[in-house]
């Protein structure tokens, strides 16, 4: 027997039920679910970097559950229910694909003449700025910034302020400009460390750190995926550490700097070296 999605918002609704379901997701709200929604996230991030498809389907059937157990609540408050979110995403996505739906019709012959990859994007940008207008008109919406989540990770909201910046012209030309800013953010940390004042200093950081991820995306670069990547290659290079160490039955905190920089540069080397690495 395979379960359907039917059978998945039945499961959700058991669970809920005030008399006979599960203690634990009785008490649940959306806020004590967020936590574990971004959680489900990066789960799902983590074994597509790690390559690991065999359990892709699971991860993903966790993060699902989580859109189904807000759908829950919601329905619960007489807000929407699951298939209004699928409703609005679909409606959503056939309005933002004019070039593969010219007439609103999502089920309308594929006919339709193929833009190229640019002109796609830029009509995905204007159809976006235009949906951001209509919000503009209401009144809660003050700041073309005030739909960028506060709870996203600090460098994808960093590079997701940025951006919405800059569809309005506030924005470095290119890429060299932002070095420049990198390397007078750097100075400023330096200047903040001579004065010995830590609030200064954590400040610089937040303005070095706020001027990479300008760096890298104006160089096209992810900051969170480029962060995850070294988080990865230091983690590989640690493990190689520890195991060398483990193999000549020396604990680690005996050994100098030195030393241990030595075996980070075999690490290096190792990784350069092995097969698909030129």
């Amino acid at each position: 027997m395979t379960y359907s999605l039917e059978d998945l918002l039945h499961l959700m609704n058991r669970l809920r039920d005030p008399q006979y379901g599960c203690p634990w997701d009785i008490k649940q709200t959306y806020a004590t679910i967020v936590p574990h929604t971004l959680e489900e996230a990066y789960e799902v991030a983590d074994a597509i970097e790690r390559g690991d498809f065999d359990h892709l389907q699971g991860e993903l059937g966790d993060l699902l559950f989580q859109v189904v157990y807000y759908s829950q609540l919601a329905r619960e408050e007489g807000r929407f229910e699951f298939a209004g979110v699928v409703d609005s995403i679909t409606r959503k996505l056939v309005r933002r694909h004019p070039h593969v739906f010219p007439t609103g019709d999502l089920y309308a012959p594929l006919d339709v003449p193929r833009l190229n990859e640019e002109q796609v994007k830029e009509r995905w940008e204007q159809i976006k700025a235009e949906e951001r207008a209509e919000k503009s008109a209401e009144p809660q919406q003050l700041s073309l910034l005030d739909d960028v989540p506060a709870a996203l990770p600090a460098l994808s909201r960093s590079a997701k302020l940025q951006k919405r910046a800059g569809q309005v012209g506030f924005d470095w030309p290119d890429a060299l400009p932002v070095l420049d800013k990198v390397r007078e953010e750097l100075d400023e940390v330096l200047e903040a460390m001579s004065e010995n004042d830590p609030a200064a200093v954590a400040d610089e950081i937040g303005d070095l750190l706020f001027s990479v991820v300008n760096l890298a995306r104006h160089l096209k670069v992810d900051p969170e995926t480029a962060l995850r990547g070294a988080n990865g290659k230091f983690e590989r290079r640690f493990r190689f550490i520890e195991q060398a160490l483990r193999d000549t039955r020396r604990p680690m905190e005996d050994c100098t700097l030195e030393e241990l920089d030595a075996l980070w540069g075999e690490a290096k080397r190792q990784e350069k070296n092995a097969p698909g690495c030129g």
